[in-house]
């Protein structure tokens, strides 16, 4: 039996969370007297009056949470987060349609940064720190930091914890759950204020820096200018970028053993080892045919380069040219870059590094077990031996993900779209990066889909954010059972 009251509790604490941190961005818009503040401050009121009324309605529900309803409320969250994330947007006029609203607020709480906004610049300033916001607080998940702060999901904040968490596994610092919720999110909050300093010393304005650390932290790629990054073009600026995108990417757990020095712990990983190695060598060989066929000098075609490679294979999705006018060759290479994805337990969306290890050192082996039948070859990642369970979920998922992929570009293709852009689109919503190939190029942006294909691909993008099954699994008629 499903304890919904239980859940109506945990949706009214989520609620009001949500309406604390649309607060901010009423500062922003005093300060700027941008005339927006109005929009903030009754979308968080009504924001936090509606939690307020489902949390104290259900105060004394105090069930302990399981895994079925750790799976609900991990995905109701996201629908309750991008229905009243969407308010300021409407309330204030920036965005009048709904269907582009829920785009807007799917994308940045999913960290895809898609964007179906022809002006950016033309956005009042609380409404656009808003923007960049939902974007950071869906980095590392709100349940995460619901679990760090409020102690209200007791024992069953594990659920919660297991099923929002990016990647097949996930590595826990402290027996306590909490703490180490806690000391992911000083992690994140201390990598994007030192982000916000770098930016800043570089020459953005403490607003932009604020904004692009926000989102280079959380990979989701929403900026404050029209062109991206590439407005800021300043080689310190993107070095910085580059190396926060590449923080992001990376397990936190990791930075965490790094930060306090256990720097054993990091190296025994091999996702971040394998990361290191794949960055480095695809950075290395795109650089040459970029400088080659271009006009561009050899320092400027490898920060592209770096620049373009990282922000894709980490889903960042910031960019500072156009990839697609490499060539045919390059723009397939790019393209590719939306199915890798960054580490498991980084902010990265996409398939992750530690499932396309898995599947490479398992086909290995295979041949090896063709060859020796009899033996016992066991996959060992980080010195542990990985279960046929993982294993097996893994390759589900890996097949799962692809079936979604070939689906989804099928469904657009149906409504009228081309094959290039179908692929496209549903590549960069399901691997939640942002821009991709035909009419969504990293010059594009998702304002001609009709409102359909909107909703459609924020369902697609919600999909790709809660890496399938803690979405598939609702439909399911196993989860509805009473046994």
């Amino acid at each position: 039996m499903i304890h919904y009251k239980a859940i109506a509790k945990i949706m009214g604490g989520l609620l009001m969370l949500l309406g604390l941190l649309m607060l901010p961005g009423i500062g922003f818009s005093y300060y700027y007297d941008s005339g927006d503040q109005v929009p903030l401050i009754y979308s968080a009121f009504v924001s936090m009056a509606m939690g307020a009324i489902l949390f104290f309605s259900f105060s004394k529900q105090d069930q302990n949470i399981r895994k079925r309803e750790g799976y609900l409320i991990v995905a109701l969250s996201w629908v309750f987060m991008s229905l009243f994330g969407m308010l300021p947007f409407l309330v204030s006029g920036t965005i009048t349609s709904l269907p582009d609203a829920i785009f807007e607020t799917v994308s940045g709480l999913t960290t895809t940064g898609a964007s179906i906004l022809n002006d950016i610049e033309a956005l009042p300033k609380g409404i656009l720190f808003w923007r960049s916001m939902t974007q950071w607080i869906g980095g590392l998940g709100i349940i995460v930091l619901t679990v760090a702060i409020f102690p209200l999901l007791g024992i069953g904040g594990i659920e919660l914890f297991v099923a929002e968490s990016p990647g097949p596994t996930s590595d826990k610092l402290h027996p306590r759950i909490r703490e180490t919720a806690k000391r992911l999110w000083y992690v994140y909050v201390g990598l994007t204020v030192v982000c916000i300093g770098l930016y800043f010393l570089g020459g953005m304005s403490f607003y932009d820096a604020i904004n692009h650390a926000l989102t280079t932290m959380a990979t989701g790629g929403f900026s404050t200018k029209n062109a991206s990054m590439a407005y800021f073009d300043v080689p310190f600026i993107q070095y910085v970028a580059i190396l926060f995108m590449f923080l992001a990417g990376t397990n936190f757990t990791v930075i965490y053993f790094g930060l306090v020095g256990k720097f054993d712990r990091v190296w025994k990983s091999d996702e971040f080892k394998a990361y290191v190695l794949v960055v480095a060598l695809i950075i290395a060989v795109m650089t040459i045919p970029v400088y080659l066929f271009s006009d561009l000098g050899v320092e400027k075609a490898f920060r592209d380069t770096a620049f373009q490679v990282v922000s894709l294979l980490t889903t960042t999705g910031f960019v500072t040219a156009d990839y697609t006018s490499y060539g045919h060759g390059l723009t397939i290479l790019f393209f590719l870059l939306l199915f890798v994805g960054g580490c498991a337990g980084s902010t990265s969306g996409g398939i992750k590094f530690i499932r396309h290890l898995t599947f490479f050192k398992n086909t290995i082996l295979e041949f090896k077990r063709i060859v020796h039948p009899r033996a016992v070859v066991p996959l060992k990642i980080n010195g542990d031996r990985v279960t046929g369970k993982i294993i097996t979920h893994i390759m589900n998922f890996l097949l799962i993900y692809l079936m979604v992929f070939v689906m989804g570009s099928v469904v657009l293709s149906v409504f009228g779209y081309d094959m290039l852009t179908s692929f496209g689109a549903v590549a960069t919503c399901l691997g939640n990066v942002g821009p991709a190939i035909g009419q969504v190029g990293p010059l594009d942006n998702f304002s001609f889909f009709d409102p359909f294909t909107k909703l459609f691909l924020s369902f697609i993008m919600l999909l790709g954010r809660l890496e399938l099954f803690t979405i598939l699994v609702l439909f399911s008629p196993y989860f509805w059972r009473a046994n």
